[in-house]
């Protein structure tokens, strides 16, 4: 049974995200209820965290970031994003069935 943090649609990857600015380090850090946790080094003023989780997204996925998209949440800390056919995937995500 899929984890209710992510989804697959076709070949592309949804994230429900969960955000702590400020934090000392990046991480994926578990959930945080129905949410995968990301603590980030950014702080939240100027679009500085949504950039710095695209980023950091595009890293650990190994896609470009042209390739991360913030779907909702730009002022909150609970975020949805699509991640075009992601290279890579962390522990605890299994491939999708396209």
């Amino acid at each position: 049974m899929a984890a209710p943090w992510y989804q697959w649609d076709g070949e592309d990857l949804l994230l429900a995200v969960h955000i702590q600015p400020r934090a000392s380090a990046d991480s994926l850090d578990g959930t945080h209820g129905e949410r995968l946790k990301i603590r980030l080094t950014a702080p939240p003023v100027d679009g500085k965290a949504n950039s710095h989780l695209i980023r950091f997204l595009a890293r650990h996925f190994g896609v470009p970031r042209r390739q991360v998209h913030l779907l909702s949440g730009e002022s909150s800390r609970a975020k949805r994003v699509r991640i075009e056919r992601p290279r890579q995937l962390p522990a605890g995500i299994p491939p999708g069935t396209a």
